[in-house]
């Protein structure tokens, strides 16, 4: 028997609480996020699973009185974190190395060469190993994942190996 039942009994009638402003908001834009999960699937069942998923994580997260586009911008965000696990697990990849291989490639200015030699003379004082890293990673532009099949090694160790080189490289000075 629910609390309307057992209310009209009595004689009584019992409102459930209003939706909050901020949760109508929210429903508001779920087509929105519908549409904008949608373009980056391309399934029906697989949007409204994952828009659900948006729903469900959001909506009780939600300050009261919040702005309209702070509510948005919560759950575009929202949209994007469940967007990254489901294609995560969708290829089997971690979410770090699927927002690497996501990233966008802008277009660079072709470098000086008081730069290319500043480089080349870092570059020459750190070790092999190091050194291969670090021209793999950002002169020829290999995700850590191909570094680390280059290499013979796994993710988390060129993750580690690169990290330790670029703070070698930041400590060292090019030679005049």
């Amino acid at each position: 028997m629910t609390a309307e039942e057992k209310a009209g009994d009595e004689g009584q009638i019992v409102e459930l609480p209003a939706a909050s402003r901020a949760t109508d908001i929210a429903l508001d834009e779920l087509e929105l996020v519908y549409a904008f999960i949608y373009a980056r699937v391309g399934n029906r069942a697989d949007t409204e699973d994952l828009t659900q998923q948006v729903a469900l994580k959001a909506i009780p997260r939600l300050r009261q009185g919040a702005p309209a586009s702070a509510i948005r911008g919560y759950l575009f965000a929202t949209a994007r974190s469940v967007l990254g696990a489901f294609w995560s697990t969708r290829l089997g990849l971690s979410e770090a190395e699927l927002h690497e291989d996501l990233a966008m490639v802008l277009p660079a200015p072709p470098p000086s060469e008081e730069g290319v030699e500043r480089v080349q003379g870092i570059l020459e004082q750190l070790s092999d190993n190091y050194r291969k890293v670090l021209e793999l990673r950002f002169l020829h532009g290999y995700s850590l994942k191909e570094v680390a099949a280059e290499m013979n090694s796994t993710v988390g160790a060129i993750k580690v190996m690169q990290l330790r080189a670029l703070r070698a490289a930041a400590k060292l000075r090019p030679p005049e």
